[in-house]
């Protein structure tokens, strides 16, 4: 279990980071990366970052395959 608690503290630390870079980056949000989702048309918008997400995918398996776990 110790082994948990440390790997909740770094996801913890990971998290605050992400937040902290996001609302420094702009002030409106995430600039838009090739194969994010967005739709406007009258009455809705719709952003779902897919860039993103496999951007930080990516960031995440090479991070966890450099440190063996």
């Amino acid at each position: 279990m110790n082994n948990m608690g440390k790997i909740l503290i770094i996801t913890g630390l990971v998290i605050v980071a992400a937040g902290v870079f996001v609302s420094i980056l702009r002030p409106d949000g995430m600039p838009r990366l090739p194969g994010d989702i967005y739709i406007k048309k009258e009455g809705l918008t719709f952003y779902f970052p897919l860039g993103w997400c496999v951007l930080i995918s990516m960031v995440l398996s090479l991070i966890f395959w450099i440190t063996g776990k």
